[in-house]
Formats: structure tokens, sequence, C-alpha cells
């Protein structure tokens, strides 16, 4: 094990350095992440295991275990660096002279629905800030907490110690083919009975739909499960099929002559989409300047609902 000296103050880069190699566990990987090389990295870690008198990363065949001490540091960096920034910044968040990249976690809805009134306000306003929108998955709530992820953009409220904000409501229609029997309206127990197109964003089903099912003693068959909203209008046309779709999303899309919109169970409540960040990025100024932007950018899409007539 390295001797250990007397730690100087770290620069706030060391910091961010270090987080990325605990949170991999692996040397190629966080070069990659930092955009050094593996040479690079492997003289990085060995620098900060003299600073701290500690070997951080212990070899386990082709990977990395933390040591004790590093899983300590590991917790306490996350909480700590954000804050570190802003000290060693000493300046408020400019969009303008910003770089680098900011990572969203969301769907196709979210994309179609808010991100014609987000997308171009955030390339506007930060012109050399590259945005990456991700398909939301299972693992998309531990992006965030590993800090691999800046925001989240989903209906479902995530567990301590994530933070959710209500953005816009929201509910749901059905597609169906235009010679479907049903007129306006599916009642529960046709909706059951239905074969459908299941869209599942995050895991083998649509959260809500199935949960409000649940909740009523019923469940649905799946004819085909797809991963985008927009695939329902594909393969319902000629079918008995329906897509059960968010409101916004359906009369945005659904512009296909062999379908028609009509209303789901009355059961299905409307509900809320929101945004979800971790709470170390509370203060933090570039995180404020997005979730303002992401404001923003909800408050003009209700705007403009309102404004449409007939809109809801």
């Amino acid at each position: 094990m390295p001797e250990p000296r007397t730690v100087p103050a770290l620069m706030v880069h060391d910091l961010h350095l270090l987080a990325v190699l605990l949170d991999e566990r692996h040397v190629s990987r966080a070069a990659v992440r930092c955009h050094l090389s593996q040479s690079a990295m492997s003289r990085t870690l060995q620098r900060l295991r003299v600073l701290f008198g500690d070997e951080l990363l212990v070899r386990a065949g082709s990977y990395y275990e933390l040591t004790p001490r590093a899983r300590e540091m590991r917790r306490e960096i996350g909480l700590l660096l954000p804050r570190l920034e802003d000290l060693v910044a000493g300046r408020a968040f400019d969009p303008a002279a910003a770089t680098g990249t900011l990572r969203i976690i969301g769907t196709d809805y979210s994309t179609a629905v808010l991100g014609p009134y987000l997308l171009p306000r955030l390339a506007r306003t930060a012109p050399e800030l590259e945005i990456r929108v991700d398909q939301r998955d299972q693992d998309s709530y531990h992006h965030l907490a590993r800090g691999r992820a800046d925001l989240a953009l989903s209906p479902m409220v995530p567990d301590a110690p994530l933070r959710w904000e209500r953005l816009f409501t929201d509910d749901l229609a059905c597609v169906v083919d235009r010679d479907h029997p049903v007129r306006d309206r599916l009642t529960l127990a046709a909706y059951a009975e239905a074969r459908h197109v299941v869209i599942t964003p995050t895991a083998n089903e649509q959260p809500l739909v199935e949960r409000w099912l649940h909740d009523a003693g019923h469940r649905r068959r799946a004819a085909l499960r797809v991963t985008h909203f927009s695939a329902v209008t594909a393969a319902v046309p000629g079918t008995t099929l329906v897509g059960t779709v968010p409101r916004r999303l359906a009369e945005q899309q659904v512009t296909d002559p062999r379908l028609r919109l009509v209303e789901a169970p009355e059961e299905f409540d409307a509900f809320a989409y929101g945004m979800i960040w971790h709470p170390r990025l509370d203060s933090d100024p570039a995180h404020t300047w997005l979730r303002d932007m992401v404001r923003a950018a909800a408050r003009e899409l209700t705007g403009a609902a309102v404004s449409r007539p007939g809109t809801r």
C-alpha cells in the first residue's frame, strides 16, 4: 500500500476524476468518460492513491473493487463535489459560455410533447452545450443517483432521496382502427377483453395502466409489445388492436385517416408528468438553470394547449 503523505487541498478537477474512477471501477471506462487516455487515467489513479494513502481500487480479475475507505469517499464526494465546484467557480452559471454535455432521460412521449418547447430553448440559450436525450429504462434512477444523467422526465414518482416536481398533466386515449366496433368510449370490461398494443418504455408493462387495471380487478391481453408510443400508429391499422397513448401525444401523432381516437375507460385517471433529479444538485447553478428551462417549456406547452380550441 502506498505510504500516506500530507494531503494538500485537492483541486475540484482531481475530485471529479476520483468520483468517476470510483463510479466506474474501471480505468478504461473512466478514461473515456473524462476524455483522457488510459495511461493518463492510470497515472491519475496512482497519484490519488498517494494523496489519500489508500489503494482506493483493488484489482479483482479484469475489474476493480473499492476499498472500504473508497466506498465511504464515493458517498461523500457525490454530495460535496457540486458545492465545491460552485465555490471554486465563484460565479453564476453562464449558459451562453457553457460547454460539455447535458443528459436528459425520457421517452419518445417526452421528446415529442415537451421536446418542441424545451430542446430549441436549450439550443438557443446554451449553443455550446451538447444535449443528449436517452431512453428511460430500469436503470434510469440509478443513473441519476450515480451522476450519469442530469434529469429524468417521467410520470412515476421515485423513492427518496430523488426529487420529483410536477410539470403538467395528461390523460389517456385509445387508438383504434377506424372500423373498430367501439363508438366513443371503451368500457373497462371491453378494454379488458380487447387485444392490446402494450407500450413498455421501462419494463414489460405500462405501469400506470397496469396499476389501474389491477386496482379494478382486471388484466389485459397483450398482442404486441413495443418500446415506443409512436409504434402504436404503425401497428393498429386494419386490426382490432387497441393502443393506449397519452392524449397529448395521440392528438399530435394520430393523423392517419385509417385510425381514430376513442376515450379510455373512465376508471383511468389523469396523471401528472414531472421531472426528477438528485438532491445533491438542488443548489447547483447549472442544474438550477436546466430545471428553470424545463419549467418554462412546460408552461409554454400548457399555454399552447389552452390556446387551441377544443384541446385539454
